[in-house]
């Protein structure tokens, strides 16, 4: 029947789409990542640091690019990975502690970097009592990953503040939300760098570092900074999230680098801006450097294999220039924490930071995912539940879509109510298909139905399918979200299976067996709605018609619970507003006439 056949077109598409989503997006490659960092190659023996000691060039610098090409970590005291362990690495410098409400850490004095630093309200697992997520690490640890701000002066102009400069402190300086701490530095050649490092108490750092030129020559001093990892981290491995080397640079827009992408080329630089950021992010995390805005930097992603392995977001500002007796000020903001979406648009509209909200990963249809999820984020603070809130989204959406689902629902019901005659033009014109197409588009048009309109309710879904998974998938507010009952992190799968009777049985099955509840009551919910239409009489639509609800529950079982929850509401609502329509329309259910069918015994002919 016409009706049937444009039914299942529009079906099977949405299949399609949602393969393609499960290859592209979804299927985590673990493969392809390497968990490990790469092995130590000429390794550096232990050199001790002075006081005084400055750069007289860019750490690392090549050909007069951004820091970081040099054969080993400038400045720092290389152990061989792993052979420290934090409490150790932390040790060997003198340290300023970090205390606010998000982070705790501290800031090695050794360059000035922040190397050491824990997220106080994010955790590893569900369990409160797991560890804290640990961002940045010494450089002397397997998975050292830092920040650092520093100067590249002339030769003329003496040393100036890089990576292996010891700054001075007062004693029992903590940095706090409160009070910033000052750090100095006098190069014995007329340059005197104090540094005053405040933080909020989210995620944001300020490094306002002023220059004074007491000599009697004119000096030229450039800023540098580095975000570094010594370990390529395991990723998810799919399309729909980046992970990686991130930045916006200017005109040239939202920059995204993967690690294999810098691998394969070692040195990405980009054209001088007056405005932008860098640095690296994780799927929830990120580290980043926002330069002076309105002064040139140029912006640089960099893999190195020089002596030790290495992934660097760096960039270099044009020199300043200091009169004799004069100085220059100047502000560097470094971002690392947690990527929370109102923080970082506070933080894009505060600081004025070109594009700062793009450490999102929206993608290219940003302008569904961020409605979706203020939406989302909306209700929660309404209603202290996301799961909830995702469900009331969902009758929203419906409430949105509610004239064109039932315009379609509507033609629907009157295509089955013309069915009998649809049966006429077929054995009045037989094999005559040119006289039968003619014949059905006549009888469309008089009785006012559109016989593709029961695509539309199933491809409407597919973009808000998308964005919702696209917000689950992606934001960290829904990062170890519950809902009810077993559901303790709807971003992850329904962690039950029915494999094993959902715990009953005291034995693991393999992921691929992992088919929860919620993946359950959602194709429980899609075979009802299947039903409500009449069996087609092609046996290879009839099998298609049969087997859908069990692939998309197994296809589904790997997806976030928070979005197969949705899926399962989203059936539930369409199936009450067909059946609805249907018997207002005079249009004959089919839900229990296919039910009885299945359970009839088959005749068999011999």
């Amino acid at each position: 029947m016409e009706n049937n056949r444009n039914y299942f077109v529009a079906i099977l598409l949405s299949v399609l789409v949602l393969v393609a989503w499960q290859f592209l997006y979804v299927s985590p490659k673990i493969e392809r990542e390497r968990v490990a960092a790469e092995a130590l190659q000429a390794q550096q023996p232990a050199q001790t640091q002075a006081t005084g000691t400055g750069n007289a060039a860019a750490p690392g610098a090549v050909s007069g690019s951004a820091p970081g090409g040099d054969a080993a970590i400038p400045g720092t005291v290389v152990a061989p990975a792993g052979s420290l362990s934090r409490e150790d690495a932390v040790a060997q410098t003198g340290r300023i502690s970090i205390d606010t409400p998000s982070l705790s850490g501290s800031i090695n004095l050794s360059g000035a970097r922040i190397d050491d630093l824990l997220l106080k309200e994010y955790r590893e697992t569900i369990d409160p009592t797991s560890p804290n997520i640990t961002l940045f690490s010494p450089a002397a640890m397997a998975d050292g990953y830092f920040a650092e701000v520093g100067f590249i002066a002339e030769a003329q102009s003496g040393p100036a503040p890089g990576p292996n400069t010891v700054w001075t402190a007062a004693p029992g300086q903590v940095l706090t939300p409160t009070t910033p701490v000052t750090l100095t530095y006098d190069n014995g050649q007329g340059l005197v760098f104090t540094r005053v490092i405040s933080v909020d108490e989210h995620y944001m750092f300020s490094f306002e570092d002023t220059i004074a030129n007491s000599g009697d020559a004119a000096a030229s001093v450039a800023g540098y900074g580095r975000v570094t990892r010594f370990f390529k981290p395991k990723t998810q491995g799919i399309y729909v999230l980046h992970e990686g080397l991130i930045g916006v640079v200017g005109e040239e827009g939202l920059q995204e680098v993967d690690y294999s992408d810098v691998e394969d080329t070692p040195v990405i630089v980009h054209a001088k801006a007056t405005a932008g950021w860098m640095g690296i992010t994780d799927k929830y995390w990120a580290a980043a450097l926002i330069p002076p805005q309105g002064a040139g930097f140029e912006t640089r992603f960099a893999h190195f294999t020089d002596g030790r392995a290495r992934y660097q977001s760096d960039f270099k500002t044009d020199s300043m220039a200091i009169a004799p007796g004069g100085s220059v000020t100047s502000k560097t903001l470094v971002f690392a924490g947690a990527k929370e979406v109102p923080v970082i648009a506070e933080y894009q509209e505060e600081n004025n930071i070109l594009n700062f909200d793009l450490m999102i990963d929206w993608g290219w249809f940003y302008f569904l995912t961020k409605p979706m999820f203020w939406l989302i984020d909306y209700l929660y603070k309404m209603f202290g539940n996301f799961g909830v809130s995702i469900l009331v989204t969902t009758v929203i959406v419906k409430l949105i879509f509610f004239p064109l689902a039932n315009k379609s629902y509507v033609s629907m019901a009157n295509m089955k109510k013309v069915q009998p005659k649809l049966e006429e033009l077929k054995a009045k014109h037989g094999d005559d298909k040119m006289a039968l197409q003619q014949g059905m588009m006549e009888l469309y048009k008089k009785e006012k139905i559109n016989p593709v309109a029961g695509c539309w309710p199933v491809l409407l879904q597919i973009p808000v399918f998308f964005s919702l998974y696209k917000v689950l998938y992606i934001t960290i507010e829904m990062r170890h979200a519950p809902f009810f009952g077993w559901i303790k992190d709807l971003s992850a799968p329904d962690p039950t299976s029915l494999f094993n009777l959902f715990g009953l049985l005291p034995y693991d099955v393999p992921s691929f067996l992992m088919i929860g509840v919620w993946p359950l009551i959602m194709g429980i919910t899609m075979f009802i709605q299947m039903r409500m239409n009449p069996t087609p009489p092609d046996p290879t639509q009839a099998m298609i018609f049969t087997w859908m609800p069990v692939v998309f529950t197994f296809m589904l079982a790997t997806f976030p619970a928070g979005l197969v929850i949705y899926w399962a509401w989203n059936n539930t609502l369409s199936v009450i507003q067909q059946g609805v329509i249907m018997k207002r329309q005079g249009a004959k259910i089919e839900l229990w006439d296919n039910l009885a069918a299945l359970f009839k015994p088959k005749n068999k002919t011999t």
